[in-house]
């Protein structure tokens, strides 16, 4: 019980439900109530196939391809970081980017399920937590079901997102999404720096 607790605890911090919330209700202001449903419904399932994918291979892709856990981590950092600056300077994106963005399987995928949901964090916490070197196959499940907990808890999160919908209107979806692009980019840069950091390390 305490291993699963653990775990839960570290994903609900590398997936962060709750910061999840502002990011759906910017990237949907645009969108209907029942299209909003859609894209919460299909992102989450994006977000956990590609979360199990990394939990049962993810390992094993990376050492074929001889990329070292910081490396992945660097990378990850960069693209979020890259999100986080189309977040606060919504208007100077290319026309192009908007038009994906008022798709709802787009807007699903980019940026719900990647880097949203399932962040570089999260990715690399679903290698990590289930090392083959150092994890026996019962902690490994224990592992996988703390981690969709934490993915039901952000479906259920973004069904109910419209209410808040409603109550802050599309003005207070801009300012969230400026406000949330901020924060993302200085996770990113942290995600960076750690990532530099153990690369040198080793």
């Amino acid at each position: 019980m305490d291993d699963w607790i653990s775990s839960f605890v570290f994903f609900f911090a590398v997936i962060d439900p709750v910061g999840t919330l502002p990011v759906f209700i910017a990237v949907t202001s645009r969108h209907s109530e029942w299209q909003r449903r859609k894209i919460a419904l299909l992102a989450v399932a994006v977000a956990t196939g590609i979360l199990l994918f990394f939990l049962l291979l993810g390992q094993y892709l990376l050492e074929a391809i001889g990329v070292p856990l910081s490396a992945f981590q660097v990378a990850g950092g960069i693209v979020l970081f890259l999100f986080a600056l189309t977040m606060i300077f919504g208007e100077g994106k290319p026309e192009r980017e908007v038009e994906i963005i008022r798709e709802g399987h787009e807007t699903a995928i980019f940026p719900l399920a990647v880097p949203s949901i399932a962040s570089p964090g999260a990715m690399l916490a679903a290698v990590v937590l289930t090392d083959n070197y150092r994890f026996d196959p019962a902690h490994q499940f224990t592992t996988a079901s703390a981690m969709l907990a934490v993915l039901a808890i952000v479906l259920v999160l973004l069904l109910t997102a419209n209410w808040i919908y409603r109550w802050i209107g599309n003005a207070g979806a801009s300012i969230v999404s400026r406000v949330m692009g901020l924060i993302l980019a200085s996770v990113a840069t942290t995600n960076v720096l750690l990532g530099i950091q153990q690369f040198f390390a080793v």
